[in-house]
């Protein structure tokens, strides 16, 4: 059965010609990062995660963090929040001040200290809460598009995925972008693709995008192909391989040309100098962006394990550009590999970033007693925004 080529993604006046969307990552898609992602192929690039009420009080660090590089065609933000009032608030300064063409909502934080409060993928157990945030968001945007990341739900017995993604279809949202995986399975197992195709079929009038597990431009394409969706979003796949996004381009190019198409997927296969050039170039990006070489040294030292996982650069010289101190220092560390080094194949490929097994998703007390939010809870709510990474 032969299916009709997808159009771009449209998220209200926007028009994304690659339907890619690289996953908010808190401490690692900062500008700098974002900048180099779109140095190598096209899609929908989003900032980290900002929390609305630091955004509404003005800190320091969300201002800094809902910053674009002119560059940057699509200003992309993700909100974080737990109150529709701050929610509508935050998005009304985003829009008011002309800080964003875009903006997501974060419904998919499975991180104990996020849940416990009810916050994350916690909250959409909450129907009526999540409506009214995402309602909330709606109204305060106006023109300017909303869309949703959430999870599969809590647990295996406490989904909440097709619940939410009709309230956020019938809410005006853009699109709904679900990570098969539920919180209690953290970062764990295979992500659950049947779950992302029920979800497609169950709204056919809204742009649903499927997340997990894909590592290449190969399982972006049949994640389109067996599931339906209009896009990918990808998020530890990219880490240390910012070129994935050139595979990504041209495997969509093609896709979006004939879907039926079998044409091979070559993908980009860096030499170990070439890598090197790209963890440099992070680097002097995150130099502008910090406006502190010593800082953006301390930063990229996290990224040393991503980059270079698979090729043979020997645990000495590892050790020492984790313990970078400057560019200078980063180049005499990168004087020392042997350039010309192949890509390494699988080695080089497949997870990265966060695994560890499934964990127990923490809960205010009697959370799943109701899907109404109850009195006593709101009380809990008020503390799930403090302390979370992101502003």
């Amino acid at each position: 059965m032969e299916t009709a080529a997808k159009p771009a993604l449209q998220y209200g006046k926007l028009s994304i010609t690659t339907p890619v969307v690289l996953a908010p990552m808190a401490g690692i898609t900062n500008t700098a990062f974002r900048r180099l992602c779109r140095e190598f192929g096209g899609g929908l690039f989003v900032s980290e995660m900002v929390t609305s009420r630091a955004l509404v009080e003005r800190s320091e660090e969300s201002l800094r963090l809902v910053g674009h590089h002119p560059s940057e065609e699509i200003r992309s933000v993700q909100l974080y929040g737990v109150d529709p009032k701050t929610i509508a608030e935050a998005v009304t300064m985003l829009v008011a001040e002309d800080r964003a063409d875009h903006i997501d909502l974060n419904f998919g934080c499975p991180v104990p200290k996020v849940t416990r409060k009810g916050g994350g993928a916690a909250l959409p157990w909450k129907q009526d809460l999540f409506s009214s945030i995402v309602q909330a968001a709606v109204r305060a945007a106006g023109d300017i598009p909303v869309t949703v990341k959430m999870r599969k739900g809590i647990d295996a017995e406490h989904l909440t995925f097709l619940d939410a993604g009709k309230s956020a279809r019938d809410a005006g949202v853009a699109a709904i972008a679900l990570h098969g995986r539920t919180a209690s399975d953290y970062y764990s197992g295979n992500a659950d693709w049947n779950s992302i195709a029920q979800l497609r079929e169950s709204l056919p009038d809204v742009q649903v995008l499927g997340n997990g597990d894909i590592w290449s431009a190969g399982d972006a394409i049949r994640m389109m192909r067996e599931t339906g969706v209009d896009g990918v979003v990808v998020g530890r796949g990219c880490l240390g391989r910012p070129w994935l996004f050139g595979d990504l381009q041209a495997a969509f190019d093609e896709y979006l040309r004939d879907p039926n198409s079998n044409a091979a997927i070559n993908p980009i296969q860096p030499t170990l100098g070439e890598v090197a050039d790209a963890f440099k170039r992070h680097a002097e990006l995150l130099v502008e962006f910090f406006g502190s070489e010593e800082h953006a040294c301390r930063d990229i030292r996290k990224h040393v394990a991503w980059y270079f996982k698979g090729y043979p650069v020997g645990g000495e010289l590892r050790a020492a550009l984790a313990q970078v101190e400057s560019l200078e220092h980063m180049d005499q560390l990168l004087s020392r590999l042997d350039r010309d080094v192949a890509y390494p194949g699988e080695e080089a490929e497949g997870p990265r970033g966060r695994l560890g097994g499934a964990k127990h998703c923490t809960l205010p007390e009697n959370w799943l007693d109701s899907r109404q939010l109850q009195g006593e809870q709101r009380a809990i709510l008020h503390e799930a925004e403090l302390g979370v990474s992101g502003g």
